[in-house]
């Protein structure tokens, strides 16, 4: 079986890497923040579009640290079946450790565990749970910000400017969905036009069964949902004079 099909049926259809979730500097960090968490930890991080890499302005690092760590606790580990849980299991053992194998090539590369870590959440050894876990001083060229992880892992990385910020999310050979997150919805929207991803959502994790759903580059090519994916099911006919 399909590893990314049984997370995620969208996923037989195109492969991504990390998906950028843009924080600009305007964005309030007390809403933006548990926003980002969850688009990271969508269907425990397996999902194909779930927003791995967060990237905040350096200057608003501090902010942003105290922010993840006062809104982890929204996040509970836990069984499916228990309303209160929103991390669940990794959907095999194999997939739990590659996983754990992602969390120690991390730290192994220098980067920083700001909250989860190696192992499983107290008191869920039985079973295929996985720390909800955030890396801070992450570099864009580190295995953990460019291999899919397929787990409720996400990594933080600073950039200088807005022009910084947009380089390092379309850094990639990849391009299926990313995020914008700020304020001024404007320049939300700006931001997003410049990133190269079949899907751009601003301020949250959104769905339209109208909008196209596809990838850039190597996410692969074609579209489901709307006029798009109904069009690849038609066969054009031409009638020449």
């Amino acid at each position: 079986m399909d590893l990314h099909a049984a997370a995620d049926p969208r996923c037989t259809l195109a492969h991504t890497r990390p998906s950028p979730n843009i924080l600009l500097d305007d964005a309030v960090l007390e809403k933006a923040i548990p926003t980002a968490l969850g688009i990271a930890f969508l269907n425990s991080g397996q999902a194909c579009a779930a927003g791995t890499r967060l990237l905040v302005p350096k200057s608003r690092l501090d902010a942003v640290k105290r922010a993840i760590v006062d809104a982890m606790p929204a996040f509970p580990v836990g069984y499916p079946a228990d309303r209160k849980t929103a991390v669940g299991p990794m959907v095999t053992q194999k997939q739990y450790e590659r996983v754990q194998s992602y969390i120690r090539k991390g730290v192994a590369e220098g980067a920083e565990v700001l909250v989860g870590g190696e192992g499983h959440p107290p008191g869920l050894e039985a079973g295929h749970f996985v720390k909800p876990t955030v890396f801070v001083n992450v570099t864009n060229d580190m295995t953990i910000a460019q291999e899919e992880i397929f787990g409720p892992v996400l990594c933080v990385i600073t950039y200088e400017t807005e022009e910084d910020a947009i380089r390092i999310a379309n850094d990639t050979s990849f391009g299926l969905h990313a995020f914008v997150s700020g304020t001024d919805v404007q320049r939300a929207r700006r931001v997003a036009s410049q990133i190269l991803a079949g899907r751009v959502a601003i301020n949250g994790m959104l769905d339209d069964q109208q909008a196209p759903f596809g990838g850039f580059k190597h996410s692969g090519v074609g579209r489901e949902f709307g006029t798009f994916g109904i069009e690849a099911f038609l066969e054009p006919r031409a009638i020449l004079e």
